[in-house]
């Protein structure tokens, strides 16, 4: 079983579970990694998703072994077949997603992790753009959302070099969101995703989707999708519960519609 789902409290956690190679991609897993994530899109009892690592690494990227077997799949169908499709769901989805990076997060590991809407890290783990180690280019796009996250010359140093680094290097540059002690690690994920699972999820949702088109668009053109957008968060059944609950000084109970 190449992951290991579960879900509690409308919170959908995907565990990658090759820990005997650390989590890194085959086929099967980045297969299955895709079919949850078309799941969790469906699933409207699923309004926050995590992705995690068994083990002591969250993903190690591309199974070498995988990659140079004369019978197995080309580099071009491993991107394009695998990993493109992974990044893609993660970004279209309308909900959000959390990696939960719990070890060494390397090659398209790093850059899924970076993918995700919000990235939480152990102390302990490790970032690292393996990929100038042997030769090829960061791929699951590392090149699109890294520049963008700690500016073009700290990411093409990371890149270049290999470097590692620290989850507490990684904070403070900007490129997660937040480091957490490893012995306070899974509780405080467990709080932070499920007190996204009961906020407004339809107004995450399109938040998330502005964001996405902020990267592409002048400004006139995102405040044209900031209309579009608020008028149909507007139109949710939470806005108006939101509201409701405001006005009556009560906390408001979300349905994620």
């Amino acid at each position: 079983m190449e992951i290991i789902v579960s879900t509690e409290n409308g919170v959908c956690e995907i565990k990658l579970n090759r820990p005997e190679v650390f989590n890194s991609f085959n086929k099967a897993m980045a297969i299955a990694l895709q079919n949850e994530l078309d799941r969790c899109a469906m699933d409207n009892d699923v309004r926050a998703v995590v992705i995690t690592g068994e083990g002591k690494a969250f993903c190690a990227g591309q199974d070498l072994a995988e990659a140079t077997d004369p019978n197995g799949p080309e580099l071009k169908s491993i991107v394009r077949e695998h990993y493109n499709p992974i990044i893609l769901k993660i970004r279209e989805i309308e909900k959000p997603v959390i990696a939960a990076v719990n070890g060494v997060a390397a090659g398209a590991g790093a850059n899924i992790a970076l993918a995700c809407d919000i990235t939480i890290a152990k102390e302990s783990a490790s970032f690292i753009q393996a990929f100038s180690k042997i030769g090829l280019i960061p791929d699951s796009g590392g090149t699109f959302f890294l520049p963008r996250i700690i500016g073009t010359q700290k990411a093409l140093a990371l890149m270049m070099t290999a470097d590692k680094v620290s989850a507490v290097e990684a904070e403070a540059m900007g490129m997660i969101y937040k480091v957490v002690g490893d012995e306070e690690f899974e509780e405080t994920v467990h709080i932070f995703a499920h007190k996204l699972a009961q906020m407004p999820t339809r107004g995450l949702g399109l938040t998330k989707k502005a964001v996405n088109l902020s990267l592409f668009n002048s400004l006139e053109d995102q405040l044209d999708i900031e209309e579009q957008l608020q008028t149909e968060a507007g139109s949710t059944y939470d806005f108006n519960e939101g509201v409701e609950a405001f006005l009556e000084k009560r906390t408001p109970v979300f349905k994620g519609k």
